[in-house]
């Protein structure tokens, strides 16, 4: 979830602070609100990087509210870049969006994260909302087809979880291991975090059905998180959540509205992320357009339901082949 992404059009509306960005779990715990998971259980304080407990619950922190009734919105900009086999690397667009985080406390003392996201897409000139895109190499005008991942959970607890199984379509099932994370030091006050992903699976727009849209019959895709935190925040035992600035990379098949197919090469997604205890710093634009479009996703689902699934499955899923151009 997951960049500090934004143009310079930052005014807020305050009636839109409400109360409050890696991988989802393909088995989903027994639904559970709000009302039924509403402790707020206590967490370790003391940093230890080869506690998991430890571990557990400073990486909750920054993934989101140790008090489950609140929202906690993950921020991420950027650009898009197009990266091709001998040729520059172009920008392609701009990209913008938000998460909406609820932590749920299990009997384990793990915690469920649920979490809905969405990405929109800015012209990289004006910074407005892309809703059409013209392709450089052929020069053709495709309609955008925004993100908008409606659940993508998974739990925190004292071991990695699982990958994302994407609705079973990724069956890879390493060894479980203790959460340690790689955590560091960084001078007197600044602590830094790396988690990342690579995976490797079967892609949900086979390019049998779906010639312009898919880049193959195999998904690559890598997420590189990189968190900056203050010290004395995370030893801070007053702070339900953690604030943090970073930097969300993601290298993934061409967009499928982008209408690509195979052609050789990949998008690169270079950005900024950070979190914040309500909506009051997301632009407005994307604001605006969430509430005529999307508004549940201004806040974070209250139960646990599924599967949770990444934007390709979503257009699978959602959209329709686009028809071939003519012959010539």
């Amino acid at each position: 979830m997951t960049k500090p992404f934004g143009p310079d059009h930052l005014a807020r509306r305050d009636f839109l602070s409400l109360a409050g960005a890696a991988g989802a779990a393909a088995t989903l715990a027994p639904a559970v609100g709000v009302a039924a998971a509403s402790k707020t259980a206590g967490f370790v304080t003391k940093m230890d990087f080869k506690d998991p407990k430890w571990n557990r619950d400073a990486f909750a922190r920054l993934q989101g509210s140790l008090d489950p009734t609140q929202t906690h919105y993950g921020h991420y900009f950027g650009t898009v870049l197009g990266v091709t086999p001998n040729e520059r690397v172009q920008e392609l667009c701009g990209f913008e969006g938000f998460s909406a985080t609820r932590l749920l406390h299990l009997e384990d003392g793990s915690y469920r994260k649920l979490l809905r996201e969405t990405v929109f897409y800015r012209d990289p000139a004006s910074g407005k909302l892309l809703d059409h895109w013209q392709n450089p190499w052929t020069g053709e005008v495709v309609k955008v087809v925004n993100v908008a991942n409606d659940p993508f959970n998974l739990t925190i607890g004292e071991f990695y979880p699982d990958p994302p199984s994407y609705g079973g379509l990724n069956q890879d099932k390493p060894p479980k291991r203790p959460l340690l994370l790689n955590w560091r030091l960084i001078g007197d006050n600044t602590l830094g975090l790396t988690t990342d992903i690579h995976l490797y699976y079967p892609n949900a727009l086979q390019p049998d059905k779906w010639p312009r849209e898919s880049s193959g019959k195999m998904a690559q895709v890598s997420e590189m998180f990189r968190y900056i935190i203050r010290l004395e925040d995370m030893q801070n035992p007053a702070l339900m959540s953690v604030p943090y600035n970073g930097t969300w990379n993601r290298v993934t098949p061409w967009l499928p509205w982008m209408l690509l197919g195979d052609k050789p090469g990949n998008v690169l997604y270079v950005g900024n992320m950070t979190a914040y205890d309500s909506l009051k710093y997301i632009p407005d634009d994307i604001i605006k357009y969430t509430e005529q479009h999307l508004p549940k996703f201004l806040q974070a689902p209250d139960k646990d339901y599924g599967p949770s699934l990444s934007s390709l499955e979503n257009y699978a899923r959602e959209q329709q082949p686009a028809p071939l151009p003519p012959k010539p």
